[in-house]
């Protein structure tokens, strides 16, 4: 039987700290979720000042992160270059703002960024990837 790394509440709490960190050190108002391999959410952070919809929308860039094993960003650029039958995959959140977090070669969650423009969002996301070794 093989086993696998998984995300513990604590290991939650270190990529939201960070995301929140790297978000309040630029001024940036934003919402950030964290979600297991499965997509499933496991926590979400929306900060002072983040509008309410990003909750929705780093909830869903967290899920295809995580479903997609690949960073969202990935999935908006194949639909911008011209790959618009993707946009009728059973995913939704193909924005850039959700990456992977990856432990031993494999994705064990995700997380997702919303509120700021796309590479600000990335910046965040990246940022609280970073405290999860992998």
């Amino acid at each position: 039987m093989q086993t696998k790394a998984v995300l513990a509440q604590a290991d939650v709490n270190h990529v939201l700290d960070a995301a929140q960190k790297e978000a309040e050190r630029e001024g940036w108002a934003i919402t950030v979720a964290v979600a297991d391999d499965g997509g499933h959410l496991l926590a979400l952070r929306r900060l002072d000042g983040a509008a309410p919809f990003t909750a929705d929308v780093a909830t869903q860039k967290a899920r295809s992160a995580a479903m997609g094993r690949k960073e969202t960003q990935v999935f908006e650029e194949m639909i911008n270059g011209g790959r618009t039958a993707f946009v009728s995959a059973p995913l939704q959140g193909l924005l850039s703002g959700g990456v992977p977090i990856i432990v031993d070669g494999n994705v064990v969650g995700a997380v997702g960024i919303s509120g700021v423009k796309p590479d600000q969002d990335v910046q965040v996301a990246k940022a609280a990837v970073s405290v999860i070794p992998g």
